[in-house]
């Protein structure tokens, strides 16, 4: 199939599993237990979303050079990802916590019963830039390979 042999296309869904494993992984050094979702769900360190996007902008530089339109507009993407990564989704996160404690306050006074809301959906800067930089150096990495 055609598709396998799309090189960016490659690179970029192999860094963003490797930042999505390295969830797995810190999730199970920090609590010291398996949670599969750690490998699907959004949040954590590092970011994946950081990290993809990154990997697809580099790899676009590699391939069509850095003065490219190709280039500008997945770092324009990139940058549109990691922003709403951080910001929006962090913030939707937070007003997630906050809700949690409202519900969790009525629902022991006998008040209400409602679901949990996820409150690990965006990431914090940092989260952001350390996929930023995983992004760019495993992109440079399987350039190489693929």
């Amino acid at each position: 199939m055609a598709i396998f042999n799309n090189k960016i296309l490659l690179i970029t869904l192999s860094v963003w599993a490797t930042a999505q494993g390295l969830k797995v992984i810190f999730g199970f050094i920090s609590e010291r237990r398996f949670n599969f979702r750690w490998f699907i769900g959004t949040g954590g360190m590092p970011s994946s979303h950081a990290a993809g996007s990154t990997a697809l902008a580099t790899s676009c530089g590699f391939a069509y050079g850095f003065d490219s339109v190709i280039f500008a507009l997945a770092a324009v993407f990139a940058m549109v990802t990691m922003f709403d990564a951080q910001g929006v989704r962090r913030s939707t996160g937070i007003q997630a916590t906050i809700l949690n404690r409202i519900l969790d306050d009525i629902y022991w006074k006998g008040k209400i019963e409602a679901n949990r809301l996820k409150e690990l959906i965006g990431h914090t800067p940092i989260q952001v830039f350390v996929g930023f930089v995983l992004g760019i150096f495993l992109s440079i990495f399987f350039y190489q390979i693929f």
